[in-house]
């Protein structure tokens, strides 16, 4: 799908906050038809896996998702599957401090627990849940004792959880999920890449909750990249359901932060697109954007 930055600016200029409101309806009504196939089919499918590369929107899709669920009178738990990567050796603390681990592959989960885990999950027997100290790099038992009821439904959230080496409980016992920008910008003749969008996300985010400079997180967009497209784009396809994420207003949101700050990604080729993509596009105030808009997640606020 392609969206011209000329028809964006047109919905604002004529009224920002019906435009927010279309796009965020639109967003949840195909959350809405996906929560309740996941109901229809919940005794036999417990299990729904969502995956997506970094940028996507998949902590917010997935937190939805269960409150949609929940609504619908079905209770749904969120687990992150972060939490069951390895606990880091000192020399592979080091390692991965000098970039010398590959931090976006699936070694780093560790697969038996965590298939263990599910499995447990999956036959209601009781299961004390992990939790990642990201500080220490190690993985500690949460004391959390959950047990799922059989009617209870399990939200498995990550880049790798399409990736059947990396989930290998059966098909039969999952919905799966695949999420990502999809939509492709036009601006004048250019067409400028969903996975730029996806990089505007990630510098925003990371400025505001891990306080890297914009320049920092253009730097990594390589590696992630090469993580994406050898980890995680090999196995869209075998999801049952596509959500694109792309929300035309954030555009407007981003040209807002960014307004004074161009001048700090000019140095990095790469962002030529960006500052394409920016340079045209009309600012729109964050205070338009409602507290429970995908976008949150990556410009602060959110409230589910």
């Amino acid at each position: 799908m392609e969206i011209n930055i000329n028809d964006i600016n047109s919905r604002i200029r004529k009224d920002a906050i019906e435009f927010v409101s279309d796009i965020d309806e639109k967003y949840f009504s195909q959350l809405h038809k996906i929560a309740q196939h996941i109901y229809e089919g919940r005794f036999e499918r417990p299990i729904v896996l969502l995956s997506g590369p970094s940028g996507s929107g998949k902590t917010t899709t997935a937190h939805f998702l269960e409150s949609f669920l929940d609504k619908m009178g079905v209770e749904t738990h969120t687990l992150s599957m972060d939490n069951y990567f390895h606990s880091l050796l000192p020399e592979e603390k080091l390692a991965a401090k000098e970039g010398r681990i590959d931090l976006e592959s699936p070694a780093r989960l560790d697969t038996v627990f965590l298939n263990s885990q599910l499995t447990d999950i999956i036959n209601c027997k009781p299961v004390n849940l992990p939790v990642y100290d990201f500080l220490n790099a190690c993985r500690n038992p949460s004391g959390n004792i959950f047990t799922r009821k059989p009617e209870e439904l399990v939200i498995v959230e990550g880049i790798h959880a399409l990736n059947p080496d990396v989930i290998t409980v059966p098909d039969s016992n999952t919905v799966k999920i695949y999420i990502s920008v999809r939509t492709r910008v036009v601006c004048e003749n250019h067409v400028i890449h969903p996975e730029n969008i996806r990089l505007l996300r990630r510098m925003i985010r990371d400025n505001i909750n891990r306080g890297r400079t914009f320049s920092q997180t253009c730097t990594a967009a390589a590696s992630v990249k090469r993580g994406e497209d050898l980890y995680i784009m090999p196995y869209k396809h075998r999801s049952d359901f596509d959500i694109d994420t792309f929300m035309p207003y954030e555009l407007g949101v981003y040209k807002t932060f960014f307004s004074t700050q161009l001048e700090s990604i000019e140095s990095h080729g790469e962002m030529a697109e960006i500052i394409c993509l920016l340079t045209p596009s009309l600012p729109l105030k964050e205070c338009l954007v409602p507290e429970n808009s995908l976008i949150r997640e990556f410009i602060g606020g959110i409230k589910i």
